[in-house]
């Protein structure tokens, strides 16, 4: 089957993009590393032999970020990710119950200083479906840092504008002292994401 032509000109954007070839060139698996370093720099989110949970790791260029700053690391993602050296990875659902235990028992007793997701459902093409799956993984993301984040901790998450946002942000105001919209430079002009940013949880959502 030959490739579409919107298939074609993402290809040809992705190509060209400036951010890919930056991160080509820093050894970054994706461009994404570059937003959260933005917003890491902006916010001071992660120093050295802080605990950071990567939350949709694949394809790991947050974890390597984190990483690269000093940070311990635990990933997870239902997709398979390449070894990093000094990220330890889980290879599984969120939404699954028995995944969470697992993620919880490789966490012990140790509180993250800071959680970052940047989840998203597999795109079925059908707007309102895959927003609402993309909210319900913020919402578990948002549960999970809230009742595993050390006091003064941090959660940042990757949240598309659209039907059920401001619910969300609603409830992330709830959850944290203070709230904060990010929109780094390597994010595209026309996608929908933002990045919201809590800091202090207020309390928890579910008994943990």
């Amino acid at each position: 089957m030959k490739p579409s032509r919107t298939s074609k000109n993402w290809m040809r954007e992705h190509v060209n993009d400036p951010w890919v070839k930056l991160a080509k060139a820093q050894g970054y698996r994706s461009r994404a590393a570059f937003k959260l370093e933005e917003i890491s720099r902006r916010d001071h989110l992660i120093r050295p032999g802080a605990l950071v949970i990567d939350l949709g790791s694949t394809p790991g260029g947050w974890s390597q970020f984190a990483r690269r700053e000093g940070a311990d690391v635990v990933a997870l993602d239902i997709l398979d990710m390449d070894p990093i050296a000094g990220v330890t990875f889980i290879q599984g659902d969120f939404t699954e119950e028995a995944v969470l235990r697992e993620l919880e028992n490789v966490l012990g007793n140790r509180k993250p200083d800071l959680v970052i997701s940047d989840m998203a459902p597999n795109i079925s093409g059908v707007t309102v479906t895959d927003q609402a799956r993309s909210i319900y993984l913020c919402e578990l993301a948002l549960d999970f840092a809230v009742n595993w984040l050390k006091p003064g901790g941090q959660f940042l998450v990757k949240v598309f504008q659209g039907q059920g946002y401001p619910e969300y942000l609603a409830l992330m105001r709830d959850s944290f002292e203070t709230v904060a919209t990010r929109k780094p430079k390597a994010s595209r002009d026309r996608s929908s994401e933002v990045y919201l940013l809590g800091k202090n949880p207020r309390k928890k959502l579910t008994s943990g």
